[in-house]
């Protein structure tokens, strides 16, 4: 017979590893968000899709107050996103269609010059400016959202 010296401790252990391992995958309380963009004017450049979680973070010309980035590339003038394991919680999204690929919002007089969308909006003018109040919605669960792009 085998006897190991730390035998309980080490069961211990192996137990807690094996629960935490459990939760790898997805941690609870987590959720997906898919952001689907369509009808795009052209495959130039890349999409920019910026998450925002904090009130007055829009408008944020210069990307400073995002919660999350990613960019994507332009197929068949669509493009999709998904950002993983995001907890519940009030979200607005914001999107650049980057045709230079710069990072950044090219703006004309006043108005961008890049195509640009926001979750909720489906115009944007000087009386209808975007905001995080306006563009936020509530993420309890996997959810997919369409963006609809705007180009002036």
């Amino acid at each position: 017979m085998i006897f190991i010296k730390n035998a309980p401790s080490l069961f211990a252990f192996g137990t807690l590893l094996l629960l935490l391992s459990s939760f790898a995958e997805k941690m609870p309380n987590t959720h997906n968000l898919t952001i689907t963009v369509n009808d795009l004017k052209n495959n130039v450049g890349r999409l920019q899709f910026t998450l925002y979680d904090t009130d007055g973070s829009i408008p944020d010309e210069h990307f400073e107050k995002y919660h999350l980035q990613l960019t994507s590339t332009i197929t068949n003038n669509s493009s999709s996103v998904t950002f993983k394991q995001l907890p519940k919680g009030f979200y607005a999204i914001n999107i650049l269609h980057d045709e230079n690929e710069n990072g950044k919002i090219e703006k004309g007089w006043l108005l961008p010059l890049e195509g640009i969308g926001f979750s909720n909006l489906t115009s944007i003018n000087p009386l209808n400016r975007p905001s995080y109040k306006k563009a936020k919605f509530q993420l309890k669960k996997d959810t997919t959202i369409e963006v609809k792009i705007i180009y002036m």
